[in-house]
């Protein structure tokens, strides 16, 4: 079945006009869906706890800052653009001001339709989902251009919130690259089995087992690191150009018939119905849970995690390499602590 597409002209220009719009956060996403929307002429306040790190640069950025709850019980539409452990914590705090005739936006469905946000039966409740990092996303807007994304209602009792949410994705820019109908299940559930099987989880410990059984066969693991990691970009970057197609035109007929003879070797029928049980996992909650659980400890797992992967042999194997390609932008992944970077920190020149 077709995917429905909604474009500009889909949409209703009087859906947002003189509605203000609280963004909660002001990190990767929060700062592209503000400058966007003030750019498309929206009134925007930022909301932020206070000592928050994103204070200055909001203000900075010509931005109202106010506290949380005092930037939601002001606007019409509140958007929560934080990491989706706060989300809870957020939403005590705006629950009182979100009655009849608000709008709650968010651009993950995690927290909503795992339970940490329950809003009552007279708010709207939308997802809007760009399919691209705030930074990229803030980039292409101001080329004149959008990235996708993805929208979904999940309550309507004003009976205009796919009209509002489609307004709003036409004020960050959406609308120009145009924007996918789904279901907050299926944003959720697709986003986080990709993240866990393929792009993230999967993709990583694929890379890490290639580079192991080499050195383990006594290659040398600079070699390695060459042919299981550094090449990854330019596989990526063909697919993503592409699909599968022109990657498969772009290489050499050996890389060619290598990837149709051994591929599913590797991604055999185990590794399928390993996926099927990760996605099972993510259907009914109990992933979420745990994370959630994991999250409300402060994370000890992931940061003991995140410690040793980043002492691993193929993680120094690399940051030895990178030094030998001065045409790539200096990376630096701070130290673990308790609060997760959310960006690399380019190094300055």
């Amino acid at each position: 079945m077709a995917a429905t597409v909604y474009y500009d002209k889909d949409v209703d220009p009087n859906a947002l006009r003189g509605k203000t719009i609280a963004v909660i956060g002001y990190g990767s996403q929060g700062h592209a869906h503000a400058q966007n929307l003030r750019d498309s002429g929206h009134q925007v306040v930022i909301g932020l706890a206070e000592g928050s790190g994103s204070r200055e640069r909001a203000t900075k950025d010509g931005f109202e800052v106010r506290a949380v709850a005092d930037a939601a019980r002001n606007a019409d539409v509140v958007v929560i653009l934080a990491p989706d452990p706060t989300h809870r914590k957020i939403w005590e705090q705006i629950a009182p001001s979100m009655g009849k005739g608000r709008t709650l936006i968010v651009a993950h469905a995690f927290s909503v339709h795992f339970g940490e946000v329950k809003a009552g039966p007279d708010v709207d409740v939308v997802l809007v989902a760009p399919k691209a990092p705030g930074h990229r996303m803030r980039e292409v807007f101001t080329e004149g251009k959008g990235v996708p994304a993805l929208l979904a209602v999940q309550q309507d009792p004003s009976g205009t919130a796919w009209a509002t949410g489609l307004a709003y994705a036409q004020a960050i820019g959406a609308t120009r690259a145009g924007v996918i109908r789904t279901t907050f299940a299926e944003e959720v559930e697709t986003d986080l089995f990709g993240e866990q099987t393929v792009l993230c989880g999967g993709v990583s410990e694929l890379i890490k087992a290639g580079f192991d059984t080499l050195v383990e066969a006594g290659y040398q693991p600079e070699v390695a690191y060459f042919e299981c990691m550094n090449e990854m970009k330019l596989i990526v970057d063909l697919m993503y150009e592409g699909g599968l197609s022109y990657m498969r035109y772009s290489v050499s007929d050996t890389a060619e018939f290598g990837d149709y003879t051994s591929g599913q070797r590797i991604i055999d029928s185990r590794v399928r119905a390993t996926m099927k049980q990760v996605l099972a996992e993510i259907k009914d909650g109990s992933w979420a849970k745990r994370w959630i659980e994991e999250a409300r400890r402060g994370s000890p797992e992931l940061y003991r995690r995140r410690e040793e992967e980043q002492q691993g042999q193929i993680e120094k194997v690399g940051r030895q390499l990178r030094e030998m390609m001065p045409w790539l932008p200096k990376r630096t992944v701070p130290k673990v602590s308790s609060a997760r970077p959310r960006e690399a920190v380019t190094a300055a020149k």
